[in-house]
């Protein structure tokens, strides 16, 4: 008989809101069933290690995920409810955004404040505006509220 492990305890990621001259880097994840938010815009990171610090967890992601290596990233919050904790860092983004490789996910791009604000960002591979995760939005109208005061 197999047995299914399910745990209690909630599963620890980290995310980047990483910035360049007013805009944010933005991943189009893959339009494919199975995945949390398909197909929207959302933030680049992911699930940490366990024992995996989220800082630590975080730089890795960025190498995997884009292949961009980041030397400081700032904490800017923590969101958690009893499902997941998400650890939020900023940085700037300090090459053209040419200079990133996509290794996950379908598209990336540079979204303007309007663009979030709005919850849409057009996307080039996709030829078509895509909405913006709920809680991607969500954390980068809370940091793009710190921005402004």
């Amino acid at each position: 008989m197999k047995k299914t492990f399910i745990s209690s305890e909630p599963i620890a990621v980290a995310m980047a809101i990483i910035y360049q001259e007013g805009k944010y880097l933005m991943q189009l994840r893959d339009d494919i069933p199975g995945i949390l938010y398909p197909g929207v815009w959302g933030l680049f990171g992911g699930h940490l290690d366990p024992g995996e610090e989220p800082e630590a967890g975080l730089k890795r992601e960025l190498i995997e995920e884009i292949n961009y290596s980041v030397d400081q990233l700032t904490k800017f919050r923590c969101y958690a409810d009893s499902k997941i904790i998400r650890h939020m860092y900023s940085c700037p983004l300090l090459v053209p955004i040419e200079r990133l490789q996509l290794n996950e996910g379908w598209d990336l791009g540079l979204l303007t404040v309007a663009d979030i604000q709005r919850g849409y960002g057009y996307s080039t591979k996709a030829q078509q505006e895509r909405s913006l995760g709920d809680i991607h939005r969500q954390m980068m109208l809370d940091f793009i509220a710190t921005q402004t005061r």
